[in-house]
């Protein structure tokens, strides 16, 4: 083309100049517009960082703290080369078994003989609560009543299964209905019906039928019962049926509904001092002289998790199967706890071996990776299994663990949720571990044929291994 053009063309070419040069401005805008508007959806989130987990002294209970979730850290792309395989393997483990997940997804990052089902020791209480949790629900309540004896001058103690009922004003337990109460009821009804005028109470009745079959587990030491950590599981008993009231571990009897009856004659004063103390039951549809309530299921499972209150769990475990219609004995709790399971959480029950509700039986038979499934649907609080979450004994601070992690193992202060567990063939640990990544995992590890003190402090180094891997934890 020639450096000039026909004087007719000029015109054209200026109006796409024009033209030209006003697109090139409005695409410069957009583009600066949509710069910034990806630059601002990519500023990055202020962190929110996450609270410690915080619980009372061992005694004081329910435990109100909704804990905090930390943020999982996100591992798409995450090379898990941190491996605990010395700490999985070290001698005072002896048998060892374990699994851990992380919590969000389930995803197993570590497995030892996961599948292979074998004794709890106490771990088998987060089963225990879990069940009650959903048959009877956080708000139920325990009653404790007397009616009317068939005779004149008899009156029916009856009792509903709460073990936690006090003989006097308190005992360990938490928010305790007390004989006290009960017996001030029965006295005024008693003083208020003109048939009892100056007619003393001359017999009590003591009803514990509501609980059926052994009172002891056969598979059960009776040393826990002579030192103290057991009582015999009946329907009618007050204070665990503790010596000392007050006291974790005290001595337990061989015969708790009589210490009730005797703590309830005791109660009534001087209407019921020459009172006869007679097993029995009571008529369908006796007049009612009194009742009393214990505190809610919420708040006991946190004390038997917590402390680790083996009467208690078994107190949980034999109102749950009555719930659900399938008895009321130690040989009802395989169907009702795993009935409970499958049914309101979806878990797979079939090779679960359940014979008491508290772990102290070597025949009960769990796998870690069956726990581990358990507890990432606590820690999602799934259903009320918040309330598990909220009780768990805490790292170097509350419960069963207020004495473990000490020292070098210290690191993980508040940051292990866990259940322990100890019998003499096995020592377990399984909970929540919020990991020094941010990640969240669940885990269960046990230690088979172990000495409670290598077997222990084996299991504590090995969950400090996993809080320090988070989600770099290698299975190799």
């Amino acid at each position: 083309m020639p450096d000039h053009a026909p004087a007719h063309h000029r015109p054209r070419r200026g109006w796409l100049v024009a033209v030209a040069w006003v697109a090139f401005a409005v695409l410069a805008v957009v583009s600066v517009g949509a710069g910034a508007a990806v630059a601002s959806a990519q500023q990055p989130t202020a962190a929110v960082p996450s609270a410690t987990p915080t619980l009372g002294p061992i005694s004081t209970l329910p435990v109100p703290t909704r804990r905090p979730q930390p943020t999982s850290a996100a591992g798409a792309s995450t090379v898990r080369t941190c491996s605990v395989n010395d700490l999985a393997s070290a001698a005072g483990l002896a048998t060892f078994q374990g699994t851990v997940r992380k919590a969000d997804t389930g995803e197993i990052l570590f497995d030892r003989s996961g599948d292979t089902y074998s004794r709890t020791a106490s771990v088998m209480k987060v089963l225990t609560s879990s069940a009650a949790l959903a048959v009877l629900g956080p708000d139920y309540r325990v009653t404790t009543k007397v009616v009317a004896g068939s005779a004149p001058g008899t009156v029916v103690l009856v009792g509903g299964g709460d073990i936690t009922l006090a003989s006097g004003s308190s005992n360990i337990y938490n928010n305790t209905a007390t004989m006290g109460d009960l017996a001030g009821q029965v006295k005024a009804a008693w003083a208020a019906d003109p048939a009892n005028a100056g007619v003393p109470i001359s017999t009590i009745v003591l009803d514990s039928s509501l609980f059926s079959g052994d009172s002891w587990q056969s598979s059960w030491d009776r040393i826990g019962q002579t030192e103290g950590s057991t009582a015999e599981v009946t329907a009618l008993m007050v204070d665990g049926d503790r010596a000392n009231p007050t006291a974790d571990t005290s001595p337990r009897s061989s015969d708790p509904v009589s210490r009730a009856g005797q703590a309830f004659q005791s109660a009534l004063g001087s209407v019921a001092s020459g009172a006869q103390l007679v097993a029995g039951t009571a008529l369908p549809g006796a007049s009612a002289l009194g009742s009393v309530q214990s505190a809610p299921v919420s708040t006991m499972v946190q004390e038997a998790i917590l402390r680790s209150d083996n009467t208690e769990a078994e107190m949980l475990a034999r109102l749950t199967a009555i719930k659900l219609g399938v008895g009321s004995s130690f040989a009802s709790l395989q169907t009702a706890i795993t009935s409970a399971l499958h049914d309101n959480y979806g878990l797979d029950v079939s090779n679960l071996v359940i014979v008491d509700g508290s772990g102290l039986s070597n025949d009960d038979a769990v796998s870690a990776k069956f726990l581990t499934t358990l507890f990432d649907k606590i820690n999602a609080r799934v259903g009320n299994l918040g309330v598990i979450l909220d009780g768990l004994p805490v790292a170097d601070q509350t419960g069963t663990l207020s004495y473990r992690f000490t020292g070098a193992n210290s690191v993980v202060d508040g940051k292990v949720i866990a259940k322990t567990g100890s019998i003499d063939t096995a020592n377990t640990l399984a909970g929540v571990v919020h990991a020094a990544d941010g990640t969240t995992l669940t885990f269960a590890f046990f230690s088979l044929d172990s000495s409670i003190d290598a077997g222990r402090e084996a299991l504590d180094s090995l969950t400090v291994g996993i809080y320090k891997c988070g989600n770099a934890l290698s299975n190799n």
